[in-house]
């Protein structure tokens, strides 16, 4: 009954979220006071009747708490390691004669939850699996996480805590500074589990998925597992997709997780296997490292042998110089690759990395390049003691217990590329024929020693028509870009001069507040900053500290000298996609780039999300056959998905 009336309660609150954020966010009413009413009511009977409480639902008010630091607890039960294997034949041995649940091995951070009374009382990280971290207040913004239950008694669990894919890419899409990006899922939600403020957590929409019942007072599980599974599914937990196997049957569930893996929008690393026998696992024990009655399975990465060509120093934006390693081109998961980050000096200095060695390479999880062993380690050299880009001297620094390359010159043209790199991208100034080598070129001459600058490159004329790459069609061709980028808007200005956190979309947030008027841009406080919806704390802090500085005033009164910024027009034209949900996806072909398409959409009416839900009216994706996690769920759906073409038709 409770599976049926859980369900029954996710669509509830997912209608009276959507009206909420319709009628406060963004002006519309989407149903009546009554009917909103109505379904309220229906949700609060269902949780006093079932005894479960999710943690978005709208009946709750999970109020956000800041602590100074995160305590440490000792977990009841040591949390071990599994022991793992690539081998098939290896898990099959594993199961024997037991039936076994196989399920996915996440790939996010473990927490154990205790509740007592039907209440969560307290959340801990698997941390070292001795002692983790009291996560208690961000546990409770969990996107799916239950605050209440109906079971009365103690109640353990562990799980993991994941982000998604597209809830991954939809947060890195807000951030500018392309050095500032999350690198995968994992970290992301690793950093949004262990916040100081929850607020910060809740808007991270990380998930919990339950993989392990600990302990549960009183209750009969039937010595079984999979009983234990489908109790904590009643009792509100969303569990770990799994299947039951014997030795005879696991290549037909292997074959599934196999083809699901790629299209999945969770990440996952592999698979468990767990005895459902839950006596004999135990009686089982465990060695030193691992217990007995589970295994992991780990997939087989698709190696390829080939030969290291250099080591590339790619300065960025914060001083860090990250070694990328260049190699003799292989074939990998279908596609090309000739390079993988190396990350630090101490991944380097572990792999003996040197020129011309033999290496081993792969893509992690099937998707990021990376070198598993180097067979022929003949070792570190040649670490640069000066900066690639500006010949000041490097540091090395340790960071987070690993060895990494910095430079120490505060006035490196490297620092300043990638600033200049960001101020005549396509989102900023939109400056064609400005490449990060030319721009690099054009820094090492003197041409540009600020943003102003750039729109005096006709003093420069004749040195520029005479370097290579360059000649007179080329510098006309410039000339005409940088002219026409004077025509430009406040918010693309603000966005280009690369303040830490200060997006496109945030700029535009920020401009608005301001009647689009460029002489407040520089004295608005963090109390005006906070004050607007979508402006946090942090950001507004970064935005005071940069107008704080009497050179970026100086810089951005300069620039107002050098741009024209149209008055705002408040004609929204016609509302052709008024009421429409899009997702975009893919490369595009008729527009600079996805944001292009957005904004049309949004100037008629329409509204761009993150990932395909039951809401979405149309996926763009010009490649209508991908088996993309996307299409897939679009597919699921029977939402159309539409090329550019057909977008195009639409207008």
């Amino acid at each position: 009954m409770n599976e049926s009336s859980i369900k029954k309660m996710k669509e509830l609150g997912e209608k009276l979220r959507e009206a909420s954020r319709a009628y406060y966010q963004e002006d519309r009413e989407i149903m009546s006071n009554v009917e909103y009413d109505a379904l309220y009511d229906t949700l609060s009977a269902l949780e006093k009747e079932t005894g479960i409480v999710l943690a978005d639902s709208p009946t709750v008010n999970v109020g956000y708490e800041a602590v100074e630091q995160l305590p440490k607890e000792e977990h009841e039960r040591p949390m071990l390691s599994l022991d793992k294997t690539k081998e098939r034949e290896a898990l099959r041995e594993f199961i024997g004669e037991h039936p076994t649940l196989l399920s996915w091995k996440l790939d996010g951070l473990t927490i154990v939850l205790t509740y007592e009374n039907g209440e969560l009382i307290k959340a801990v990280t698997r941390g070292n699996g001795i002692v983790g971290e009291v996560i208690t207040n961000n546990a409770r913004v969990f996107k799916n996480i239950p605050l209440k239950i109906s079971f009365k008694g103690r109640l353990v669990l562990r799980g993991e805590a994941i982000i998604t894919y597209s809830d991954f890419e939809k947060i890195n899409e807000t951030i500018g500074d392309a050095d500032a990006k999350y690198k995968n899922p994992r970290n992301l939600c690793s950093g949004s589990v262990r916040q100081l403020n929850n607020e910060i957590t809740a808007k991270r929409n990380v998930r919990f998925y339950a993989f392990s019942l600990v302990s549960a007072e009183g209750v009969d599980f039937r010595n079984s597992r999979e009983v234990q599974f489908r109790w904590l599914n009643e009792q509100g937990f969303e569990v770990v997709e799994y299947r039951k196997v014997t030795a005879e049957t696991l290549d037909e569930a292997m074959d599934y997780f196999a083809e699901a893996v790629t299209t999945n929008d969770f990440p996952s690393d592999g698979l468990v296997a767990l005895y459902d026998d839950i006596a004999y696992g135990e009686s089982l024990g465990t060695t030193a490292k691992f217990p007995r009655n589970a295994m992991a399975f780990k997939w087989a990465d698709e190696m390829r042998d080939t030969r290291l060509l250099e080591i590339e120093w790619s300065p960025s934006r914060t001083g860090l110089i990250n070694p990328v390693a260049i190699f003799d081109p292989v074939e990998l998961e279908g596609t090309t690759v000739s390079r993988a980050s190396v990350h630090n000096i101490s991944i380097m200095e572990e792999l003996e990395l040197g020129i011309g060695d033999q290496i081993e390479v792969y893509k992690a999880n099937m998707i990021i390049p990376q070198i598993a062993e180097n067979l022929t380690r003949s070792g570190v050299k040649d670490i640069p003691k000066v900066c690639p880009v500006c010949g000041g001297a490097t540091e090395i620094r340790s960071i987070s217990n690993a060895k990494a390359l910095y430079c120490t010159n505060p006035e490196c043209q490297a620092k300043q590329l990638k600033s200049y790199a960001l101020f005549v991208s396509r989102d900023a100034l939109n400056i064609d024929g400005l490449s990060e080598a030319t721009l690099e070129k054009f820094i090492a001459r003197g041409f540009i020693h600020d943003f102003a600058d750039l729109f005096h490159l006709e003093k420069h004329r004749e040195e520029i028509c005479e370097m290579d790459g360059f000649g007179e069609k080329s510098y006309n061709n410039l000339i005409a870009s940088v002219e026409k980028a004077r025509e430009t808007t406040l918010p693309r200005l603000i966005y280009g001069l690369g303040i830490a956190n200060i997006g496109l979309a945030n700029a535009k947030l920020i401009c608005k507040e301001i009647g689009h008027d460029p002489e407040r841009v520089k004295d608005l406080t963090a109390e005006d900053l906070a004050a607007i919806d979508g402006i946090g704390d942090v950001i507004a802090g970064n935005y005071v500290a940069y107008f704080a500085d009497a050179e970026h005033r100086e810089l951005f009164e300069k620039l107002l000298k050098e741009v024209k910024l149209p008055e705002e027009q408040e004609d929204v034209g016609e509302q052709t996609f008024a009421g429409m949900n899009f997702v975009i996806t893919g490369s595009v072909e008729h527009f600079a780039n996805r944001n292009e398409v957005k904004a049309l959409i949004e100037f008629k009416g329409g509204k761009v999300t993150g990932s395909v839900t039951s809401k979405t009216n149309y996926l763009i994706n010009n490649n209508v056959e991908s088996t993309s996690s996307k299409n897939k769920k679009a597919k699921d759906l029977g939402i159309p998905i539409i090329t550019e073409e057909d977008f195009l038709r639409m207008l």
